[in-house]
């Protein structure tokens, strides 16, 4: 059994491999884009019950599809890869966003660990590095999994912020910030734990990019002073402008839904 799904699950090798802005990775891209679509056309019309039930039911099949990676990986790579522990903004963010999601005393929360959830899921769907680092073939186990699940996260965090009733507020627009510092130090200390561990996770593991930036081009004696603050810097830089668009959009909605009332009224 071990040996058929591992043939089935392996790193396969071969003429085709995933490359950035491919046509493998566009067909990625796509999918999600469609999905996002037919979901929002679906449900924006229905009533608030239902919006949460499908914002709902991609958290928790996002959530699904991570805890199975770690059962499958013995199978697919012979390890358990220690990089996919939930330091990485995306896979904290979807534990964060499942645990908000259901928990009564974080409902004020959810919709910002959404917020987080889209945006960094968006960039890794747009710059797979992760994914081009091992130069597999488009189809492999790795490819699929790994762009579905921050595929699923996209789905998830954009259906929220543009489904739910008062996603976001500027009066709260402050626990977005506390959410990112709060990551930024999560990070810091899987890095400060993990490192230097036995074997063959004994190197640098740079969750959140911490430690060194993705692209290695800060000195990487200065890059930990400046990446942290960074970081929060640009999320946080993007989340607020995300709010502007959301406030203009939903004051077109609103001037737009005026003249229906009043027919209704006459």
């Amino acid at each position: 059994m071990y040996a058929f799904i591992h043939d089935l699950l392996m790193d396969k090798k071969g003429n085709d491999i995933f490359r950035l802005f491919s046509g493998w990775h566009f067909f990625y891209i796509l999918v999600t884009l469609c999905v996002i679509t037919a979901f929002y056309l679906a449900a924006k019309d229905r009533d608030e019950t239902a919006k949460r039930k499908v914002c709902s039911f991609f958290i928790d099949l996002s959530f699904a599809l991570y805890m199975l990676d770690f059962f499958l990986m013995p199978f697919a790579y012979e390890a358990i890869d220690i990089e996919k522990l939930p330091f990485h903004i995306c896979t904290a963010m979807c534990l964060c966003c499942f645990i908000s999601r259901h928990h009564p005393k974080l409902q004020g929360w959810y919709t910002h660990f959404a917020l987080l959830g889209f945006l960094s899921n968006c960039v890794y769907l747009i710059y797979p590095a992760g994914v081009m680092w091992h130069a597999v073939h488009p189809l492999s186990y790795r490819v699929i999994q790994t762009l579905l699940f921050h595929g699923l996260m996209t789905v998830y965090g954009f259906l929220t912020i543009a489904l739910e009733k008062n996603a976001l507020s500027w009066n709260d627009c402050w626990k977005d910030l506390v959410i990112l510092v709060g990551m930024t130090a999560w990070a810091i200390l899987g890095n400060m734990l993990y490192r230097g561990t036995a074997g063959s996770y004994s190197n640098d593991f740079n969750w959140f990019f911490v430690e060194r930036d993705p692209f290695n081009m800060f000195d990487p004696n200065v890059a930990p002073l400046i990446m942290p603050l960074l970081n929060v810097s640009v999320f946080f830089s993007v989340e607020m402008l995300v709010y502007v668009v959301y406030t203009v959009l939903g004051k077109k909605q609103e001037k737009n839904s005026e003249p229906n009332m009043n027919q209704k009224e006459q």
